[in-house]
């Protein structure tokens, strides 16, 4: 990256996303079993509940609300709202991903197909 007054501290990456989550253990399973992230050690440091995954350069980091009952609810994914989209290969819709199309939403644009989370995560 240019090093230039619009960068002074040298970032290099992202390093993680973090969510709060109605429930990290199905959003953990939503993760490693449909889109392939590795649950990783989390420092035993922390008090609350949560977990960190990582997969394909991106670390994910998963914290559970204390208020369940009261995370929004989503439905279509609002492009002018909070959502992560991840490239995927051509051709590969989320209703083919194992059985989980209902936590998918599938979005082509530019001629590229994306998978977009919305279930688990607020």
């Amino acid at each position: 990256m240019k090093d230039n007054k619009e960068n002074p501290l040298h970032l290099t990456s992202l390093n993680h996303i973090s969510h709060v989550c109605k429930s990290v253990e199905e959003s953990i399973d939503f993760y490693q079993n449909v889109l392939g992230f590795a649950p990783i050690r989390r420092p035993g440091s922390f008090d609350f509940d949560g977990a960190w995954l990582f997969g394909y350069g991106i670390g994910i980091h998963l914290l559970q609300t204390d208020d369940p009952e009261n995370m929004p609810k989503k439905g279509e994914i609002n492009p002018k709202d909070n959502h992560i989209s991840f490239q995927c290969e051509h051709g590969r819709s989320g209703e083919e991903a194992q059985g989980h199309g209902d936590q998918l939403q599938t979005a082509k644009s530019r001629g590229r197909r994306s998978l977009c989370r919305s279930a688990v995560l607020p």
